[in-house]
Order: structure tokens, then sequence, then C-alpha cells
């Protein structure tokens, strides 16, 4: 191990962050790379000191550890470190529990293993329900308290004791190679504690998997994708255990009418070329019932979206709703009377071509291009 500092090694500021670290690191190693120089082993000695700075400090765990102790925080059986004598990579967790508590502490994680699991839930939803909010009652299979046991996993009145395996962590530790891996202790599934006389109906776990309704409401505003918790509603915990929690996933049913971009709603709505040409009103129904006046300006262009503000969806968590964008599409008619044919014939040979200004420009540029 190097002694210098890390950050002073690459040559970084202490609040550096992961990209430039990352590219101090590239610069300098390809600059002192052994290949470079021949194989000098003043060069090589370089090229391994900042690999051990840039591991260190690439990994936001080890960075933190080094941060508050220094070199010590990776010396093996350092004295006076924070490991103290002779504990090795063992004590390497333990520097991260004094950092980051319980979150890294095993003793703490116990009731963590024994947890019951979270579930996810998929919920599909009309676009009116995501708008107003809505209760939904639904029906979900998961692991309850057993009572047969009143959860406590035993057939009697004997009370759990301590599990002989992980002596009560819940946890069981195995080295592989330098490292030491955790997992859940397989005897007691991460409770710490046994039973004697197990609860035939459980297996002494004290749950046991059932099928339950539950009403759940979810807020207007929400959208495709939004994930909504439900706390303490996952599986029930081993013996009584925290239960996990409940994720809903919304899924939007499709629409007839409206298309949705976050809180704007956006409609597609035909019109006849007339409308189009002279301007008009027509009527939008809004996804809460009401009907909208869309005022259609004289010579609008199909493919040509009108804004009428606050007429879109809920926002979700906030005040207010969102804009209904509506889409004009000019429909050419297809079915047309002799009178009807008579009278455009009669605008027909009226035309300059000044009336369409696009189309007119258009078919000028084809003819300068031809030169005819």
């Amino acid at each position: 191990m190097v002694s210098e500092d890390y950050y002073e090694l690459l040559g970084i500021a202490r609040d550096a962050d992961a990209a430039t670290i990352k590219s101090a690191y590239r610069k300098l190693a390809m600059q002192c790379h052994p290949d470079r120089h021949g194989g000098c082993t003043d060069q090589e000695t370089k090229f391994k000191a900042l690999s051990e700075a840039y591991d260190c400090l690439k990994d936001p765990q080890k960075r933190a550890a080094y941060d508050r102790f220094g070199h010590a925080a990776f010396q093996n059986g350092a004295a006076g470190g924070p490991f103290g004598g002779g504990q090795g990579f063992e004590g390497f967790s333990d520097i991260f529990s004094s950092i980051f508590g319980e979150f890294m502490d095993p003793r703490a994680q116990q009731a963590s293993a024994a947890r019951g699991s979270d579930l996810r839930y998929d919920l599909e939803l009309s676009l009116e329900e995501a708008f107003a909010g809505v209760e939904k009652t639904i029906a979900i299979q998961a692991l309850a308290a057993c009572e047969t046991c009143n959860a406590s996993g035993s057939r009697g009145q004997s009370a759990a004791r301590t599990c002989a395996t992980c002596g009560g962590a819940g946890k069981v530790r195995a080295k592989q190679g330098f490292f030491v891996v955790e997992r859940g202790c397989p005897t007691c599934m991460g409770s710490g504690q046994t039973v004697a006389d197990p609860c035939g109906a459980c297996d002494g776990e004290g749950r046991a998997l059932k099928n339950r309704k539950l009403n759940v409401n979810i807020p207007a505003g929400v959208d495709d994708g939004t994930r909504i918790r439900v706390a303490g509603e996952g599986e029930t915990g081993v013996r009584g255990a925290t239960p996990g929690d409940l994720y809903l996933f919304v899924h939007m049913k499709r629409h007839a009418l409206f298309q949705r971009e976050g809180a704007t709603l956006i409609a597609e709505a035909p019109i006849s070329f007339t409308i189009a040409a002279l301007g008009g009103t027509i009527a939008i129904p809004a996804i809460d019932g009401e009907m909208i006046d869309i005022k259609i300006p004289a010579g609008i262009q199909s493919g040509e979206t009108l804004r009428h503000r606050g007429g879109g969806m809920s926002v979700l968590n906030a005040r207010g709703r969102g804009d209904l964008m509506t889409r004009i599409l000019v429909e050419t008619p297809t079915r047309l009377s002799k009178e009807q044919k008579a009278i455009l014939e009669q605008f027909r040979g009226t035309e300059t071509g000044d009336e369409c200004p696009a189309s007119k420009g258009f078919f000028s540029r084809i003819r300068d291009k031809l030169g005819t």
C-alpha cells in the first residue's frame, strides 16, 4: 500500500466527482504505463500506486472509509487502526458499520433479514380514473400471519430459542478468498430464533399463504409507470417480524379520444374544409365530461394544434391541470351532391392561386427549377 495521499496522487480535489476521478486516473495512467517506458520499475511502481488510488476512490463505500480513516481503513490488523488488531477483512465491514450505522451492521440487519418480502401488483386504470383519483379493491395472494399458531411458529406454548447456526444474528458468514460474504441464515430464515415444536400449518415460520382483498387509494394525476408504495401491506415477516410493502405499478388503458403526454391531453378533431377556410367553433368533450368550445381560426391548416389551457389531466401531488391540445385534421369531402359540385366548380373558376400561398409557392419553385 502506498503512503501518499490518494487525492494528491491523482492531482484532484477531495470533493471531486466520479467523472473527474476517472479522467484524472486515465490521463496519469497513460503517461506512466510501463509499456511506454520500456519496463521502467519507477514508472511501474507509480502506475500501481495510481491504480490503487483509483480503485479506492471510484468505490463510494471505500472512498467514504478512506475519507474518514485514511490508509488505516485498509491496513489489516494495524495497531491503533479502526479495526484493532488481527481482524483483517472482517473488520472492513465494521468500518462501514461505523460510517453507515445500522445499514451496514449485521446485527442491526437481523430484523430486516426476517422482514417479509415486498410485493408487486400491476394495476390497470382508465384515463378518467387517473384524472379523478379512485379507490380500488385488489385481490392478492401472499404470506400472512398463521392463524393456527397466531404467528408464533410454535405448535405448543414453547418459546422460541436462539438459533444455533447463526447465534441469533440472523446471518451467516463464509470466506471466499480474501472476502467475507454474508447471507441470511438458512436455519432460522434470518429471524435469529428457532422453535422446538414447529406449527404443522406453517412449518414453524408463523406465516402461511392466503388470499386477501385490499382497498387502495389511487391519487389523481398518476401516469403510466407510476409506482405507489403501500407500507406494511406486503408479505408478513417470519414469526411476526416486520411485514414488507406493497408496490402498485400503474398501467394506463388506451383511450378512445385522448392521447396523453404527462399532464397534457391531445385530441384529434376532423373538421370540414369549409370550417377550415371560413373559421368556426367545434365542441370537444373534456376528460371531466364537460364540453369545451374550440374556436377555429379561418385558414387553419391540417395538422395545426390549438391549445385550451386547464383542459388536460390533473397534476400528481399538485394543484391545477394540464392543457388540452386539439390537433386539427382537415377532411376533404368525398360525397358531394350535384349542387355542391357545381358550387365548387364555380369557386375553382375564380381561383387566382393567392388563396393557397403555400401551394402556389411550391409549384412556382418547381417551374423555376425546370426552367419552364
